[in-house]
Parts: structure tokens; C-alpha cells; sequence
């Protein structure tokens, strides 16, 4: 897996051999990199030893169905798929974050997509995972993030007629007009 074109940093090497799971990361991302591009990934990060690579939204089926027909990797299992909010980044206000997964090497990975809030499109990957069926259908219901071509996106859990997505962060977390909530009670 690893590239052998690429030369790393006595430093490098010597982390890598340390700990398997960078040395692992390490040849995640040299074949991310070789298969799509090393301009495709930005914002590579390892929190707790996991790989996580931003990308943008175009690429995404692409990278995905890409991993999952690699035969050396072989991310063959979508473990989740979910919406997030981050209001206060504009033009990237909602986003995706893809959880794969290799169960022949136990391999993980964490890929992210960020896009603006007014227009919440992203291709669907039910075509590739059957899974992804419900985690779209929740992204959707929670988010309001329309996945092209998914078989039949409607709401989830919440009732058809509702005309907002509340997990995205524009709503209070409390009723501002309950009387029977006082902070005595709840310890503030």
C-alpha cells in the first residue's frame, strides 16, 4: 500500500514505525492520493488515530465508489453516514461525514464534505450501499439535505407535514415558553 515514490522524513518514518496505526494512515493516504489525486483531499487530520480527509461534494460518489471497488483496501462496509450544522461557516454551513470501513483489514476511515446551506444537494450512494438508504432518509429528515437520485427520500422519523428540519442549529434547544421548567429544578 505504501507509495514508494514518496519519500518521508527520517521523522516521519520513524512515527510511523512507533505506531502501526499512523504507519497504517500513512498508506491509507499515499492510495487516496495515488487513486483521485492529493489535490481532491484537504484538512487530513488523525483525531484518535482515525484518518479523516475533508473533500468536496462533487467528488464524493466518485472517491466512495472508487474505495469500495479497490481491491487492496476493500471498504466494502458503509458503517454511517450523518448530517452536521456548523451555522457560523459560511457557504459551509451543512455537511456529510462518511464512515468506512475495511472489515478484512480493519482498516477505518472518516471522509467529510461541507456545502452551503442554500443549496443542500448531494449525490445519493444507494447505488453503492444499500444502507445508506436510511442514513440519507435521516440526513434528509433532520437536515434538510437532498440526496439526487435516492430511491425515496421522505422523512424518517419525523411526520410528513412538518416544514422545517430541526437538528439544524436555527431552532432553540429550549421552549422559551414552558412555565413549568425553572432552573431550581434542573440544577442551574
Amino acid at each position: 500500500m505504501a507509495d514508494p515514490t514518496k519519500e518521508e522524513s527520517p521523522a516521519a518514518q520513524e512515527t510511523a514505525a512507533q505506531d502501526p496505526a499512523a504507519q497504517q494512515n500513512a498508506q491509507v493516504l499515499a492510495l487516496l492520493h495515488r487513486l483521485f489525486g492529493e489535490s481532491t483531499f484537504t484538512d487530513v487530520e488523525e483525531p484518535y488515530g482515525l484518518l479523516t480527509v475533508t473533500t468536496k461534494r462533487e467528488h464524493i460518489h466518485n472517491i466512495i465508489a472508487g474505495l469500495q471497488k479497490d481491491e487492496e483496501l476493500k471498504f466494502h462496509f458503509l458503517t454511517t453516514m450523518c448530517g452536521i450544522n456548523y451555522p457560523e461557516n459560511l457557504n459551509q454551513e451543512l455537511g456529510m461525514i462518511y464512515h468506512l470501513h475495511s472489515l478484512v483489514h480493519n482498516i477505518r476511515l472518516r471522509i467529510k464534505i461541507f456545502f452551503p446551506l442554500a443549496d443542500p444537494v448531494v449525490p445519493t450512494l444507494t447505488d453503492l450501499y444499500a444502507t445508506a438508504n436510511w442514513m440519507e432518509r435521516e440526513a434528509y429528515d433532520f437536515y434538510g439535505i437532498i440526496f439526487t437520485g435516492h430511491p425515496n427520500l421522505r422523512r424518517i422519523l419525523n411526520v410528513e407535514d412538518m416544514d422545517y428540519h430541526p437538528m439544524r442549529k436555527q431552532y432553540p434547544v429550549e421552549d422559551g415558553t414552558r412555565e413549568d421548567k425553572t432552573d431550581l429544578f434542573f440544577g442551574r
